[in-house]
This record gives structure tokens, C-alpha cells and sequence, in this order.
């Protein structure tokens, strides 16, 4: 193990979390370790000011949990222990040990693996060195000791931050056997912090990539929002493309984009805009980084069932439902995401409709907004709309009076026309409209 001392860190008590350290003096004021550890110690050491504060101690959970009222234990693959002070949580969890260790003080439900060798539950108890080497990568098990102010490295996570390099500790095909999801961490934070991957934690990746699939769709939504809402949306995917786990995530998706320059372009903008909204503490919804991963899919989809004589909103219904329902077979998609989803691809149809009042009241529905920035979203990317941006983007500037006014001046021949064959086709159409 390595000790920096005070003088050859940047870390200041001053950028910790008050809570954090509460939390670490109360344990500390009674016989236990602990230690601030993980991201914080690595983002407090390049400089940044993070959010979020966890803290490894040798205490168990149970004993966390009597210290603080305020506290509760969650998790089953990995029992961790929420302080929660006001609005602010610190997370508190129990030095992991080795399986092979017997000191797990949780009897034969401490540890669990598939036939696969997964990591089925994990809650091994260990000493602060077995900690360090069960984390997953170098600059993430940096631990700082707030009494003696130093900073402990146990797998030369300091010298990988200095270089610039992620690095999974150990072997990297046995620790991606062991959690298939550290192939996803270690893209992330590559594109989070601007660093390169290392050469043997990434020549592992193509070979062990096939384990995703073990990975319940669940999780991997929860994996979808840290790599895409967390403010390097586009760095992230351009990672996962590099390294062939976007097929894992979105199959068809990742099929269309190495395909179809546009569709990578709309996609790719999607990320930058997102990322830049972020920037700025504007808010962002996973519906609309849906939509954009999974427009190409649906619109290639829409295309062949106009092609082959549906009418366009009930082509684009029918291929939202076959998209959303094979995209939930990988990465579960909650319906609070997928159905406004769905709202801003079928809307797109409806911004085509400039004639009359129901296009004058349409500025004022709930999903307009949503539905004219992915319009300016494809246009960007170079799909052709005839204009129907910049009509847009005058149009809704518009008091209601002149809305009404302007559109009643479209002309029929202005208007693009679905493909109708016979009335009932156009009593269908009506119907499928109102009910959008």
C-alpha cells in the first residue's frame, strides 16, 4: 500500500461533503474504519467537485445501520447502508473480502454464483486491503483518510490518473465473467473522464462481450441511464460502437447506424444536444434519448409498411409497438419513457398537418415542444421534412389569433397527404388522429 500525505495531494476537507464527514467521524468515534473511497476520492484528485460521497468502513451494515437512525440497508447482490441527511444520501458499504476468506459473517447466503461464474450475491466481508483489489477499477479504489488526511493506493490507481488510463484491477476476463457490466463502466468513465483504456482491459472486451446477454434487461436499463444522462452522452456511445456493446443494448439500433450515415448523424446529435442541455442544468428525459436511439429503427420500419399500402399514423403506430416491444427484450424500458416516446415519433405526423385550427392549437399541446425539437433533430441530420422546421419555428411565435389565421391560408396543395385508397382507409385515419 501507498500513503500520500497531505502535502503531495489536492484533496481538501473544504470540497467533502459535511455529511460525508459526519458519517466518517461518527464510525471512526466508534472503533470502526472509515474511509471516503471511490469516485469522489478520484474527481476531488483531478480537480472537480462531486455530488455524490460513499464511504467504506469495516463496520457490517447491521452496525451501520444501529449508529445511524437516519439510516437504511439496501440491496441484495450488495448490501450497502443509505444515510440520508435532508435531501443529500451517503452511502456506506462493508469492506468486501474474498470469496475463499471465510469472513463473510453472513453464513452460506454471503456469496452466490451462477454456472456461468456471475456474481449472483456478493456480500463477502473483508479487511480494507481485500477491498481495494475486489473494486473494479484502479481509479476508483483510492481511499481518503479524512483524520490523517491522506490518501491510500493499494493498486496504483494514482499512477493511472496521472496517465490517464482506465485499468480494471486483476484479470479482466475473470472480472468481466464475474459482473459483465464492468465492459459498460469501464466505456463510461473512458468517455466521462477523457481517458484512454488500457490495453489488456481492453483486448478482454470482444472476448467476453457475449455476457451481456446474462444480464437481466432490468439492470440494463439502469445501466442505459448512467451511460446516457449523465453529461457525455456522446463520447459514450461513440465507446460503444468502438467496441461492439451497443449490439447488446439496441441490436437494431446499432445494426441501422453502421448502415446509415444519417441515422448516425441524428443519433450522435441527440447525444451532443442532450450532453449540452446537461451543461447547463436545462432537463432532460430519457424518452427523448429513446426516441433518437430508436427513431432510425422505427422509421425504416414505418417506411415499409406505408410501402406497402398502410396509411401513415397507423404505419408509424404499428412500428412503434414492434420497436419498443423487441428494444424491451434487451434493455427494459419503463412505459413512463416509452410512451411519450411513442407521443413524439407519431406527433411527427401530425406536425406535417399545418392547415386549419387543430394545427393553430397544436403549439399548445404537452408534447409539442418534445415533438418540434426531434423535427429539428431530423432536419439536422439531413432527412427532408419540406421545410417544415423553420414553418414551425415562425409559427409558434404566433398569438393564437394569427396561428389561426396563417392557417387557414395553407393551401391543400401545401400539405403532404397520406397514401389513402378508400373511405373507410380515411375514417380510419380520422379516428387513429383523434386518438393521438
Amino acid at each position: 500500500m501507498k500513503v500520500i500525505p497531505r502535502d503531495e495531494h489536492n484533496v481538501s476537507r473544504k470540497n467533502i461533503s459535511d455529511s460525508a464527514l459526519k458519517v466518517m467521524s461518527r464510525l471512526r468515534g466508534h472503533d470502526h474504519q472509515a474511509y471516503l473511497v471511490g469516485g469522489a476520492v478520484r474527481d476531488l484528485l483531478l480537480g472537480g467537485h462531486p455530488k455524490d460521497f460513499d464511504i467504506a468502513t469495516d463496520a457490517t451494515p447491521e452496525e451501520v445501520h444501529a449508529l445511524f437512525r437516519n439510516s437504511r440497508i439496501i440491496g441484495r447482490r450488495f448490501r450497502i447502508v443509505h444515510v440520508r441527511f435532508g435531501r443529500e444520501i451517503i452511502e456506506v458499504t462493508t469492506f468486501r473480502g474474498h470469496h475463499d476468506s471465510g469472513n463473510d459473517g453472513a453464513g452460506k447466503t454471503a456469496a452466490k454464483r451462477s454456472d456461468k461464474g456471475l456474481l449472483l450475491r456478493d456480500n463477502v466481508y473483508g479487511t480494507l486491503e481485500e477491498d481495494a483489489v475486489r473494486r473494479d477499477l484502479t481509479v476508483n479504489a483510492l481511499y481518503y483518510d479524512a483524520k490523517g488526511f491522506t490518501v491510500l493506493d493499494h493498486v496504483k490507481g494514482l499512477d493511472d490518473i496521472h496517465a490517464r488510463r482506465i485499468c480494471i484491477i486483476g484479470d479482466p476476463a475473470t472480472r468481466y465473467q464475474e459482473d459483465p457490466v464492468r465492459m459498460l463502466r469501464v466505456l463510461r468513465f473512458a468517455a466521462k473522464l477523457d481517458f484512454t483504456i488500457e490495453a489488456g482491459t481492453a483486448k478482454a472486451i470482444p472476448q467476453c462481450a457475449h455476457l451481456l446477454g446474462e444480464i437481466p434487461s432490468a439492470r440494463l436499463f439502469d445501466e442505459f441511464l448512467k451511460l446516457f444522462m449523465a453529461g457525455y452522452a456522446r463520447a459514450t456511445l461513440d465507446q460503444l460502437i468502438e467496441h461492439r456493446l451497443l449490439q447488446y443494448l439496441f441490436p437494431e439500433t446499432d445494426h441501422v447506424l453502421r448502415q446509415d450515415a444519417r441515422a448516425m448523424t441524428l443519433v450522435r446529435e441527440a447525444m451532443a444536444n442532450t450532453d449540452k442541455r446537461i451543461r447547463q442544468d436545462k432537463p432532460v428525459t430519457p424518452a427523448f434519448i429513446l426516441a433518437a436511439l430508436l427513431w432510425p429503427v422505427a422509421k425504416r420500419e414505418a417506411d415499409h409498411l406505408q410501402h406497402r399500402g398502410d396509411p401513415a399514423n397507423i404505419a408509424m403506430h404499428s412500428a412503434a409497438q414492434q420497436v419498443i416491444a423487441q428494444a424491451c427484450q434487451h434493455v427494459a424500458i419503463p412505459k413512463r419513457f416509452s410512451m411519450p416516446m411513442r407521443e413524439i415519433w407519431e406527433f411527427q405526423l401530425r406536425l406535417e398537418r399545418r392547415r386549419g385550427k387543430r394545427a393553430a392549437e397544436l403549439v399548445d399541446h404537452r408534447r409539442f415542444r418534445a415533438a418540434y425539437d426531434f423535427l429539428l433533430l431530423r432536419e439536422s441530420a439531413g432527412e427532408e421534412t419540406g421545410g417544415l422546421g423553420p414553418w414551425w419555428t415562425d409559427f409558434q411565435t404566433l398569438p393564437m389569433e394569427e396561428r389561426l389565421e396563417v392557417a387557414s391560408k395553407i393551401s391543400d396543395g401545401a400539405e403532404p397527404r397520406n397514401r389513402r385508397r378508400k373511405g373507410r382507409n380515411r375514417t380510419r385515419t380520422r379516428r387513429g388522429n383523434a386518438n393521438q
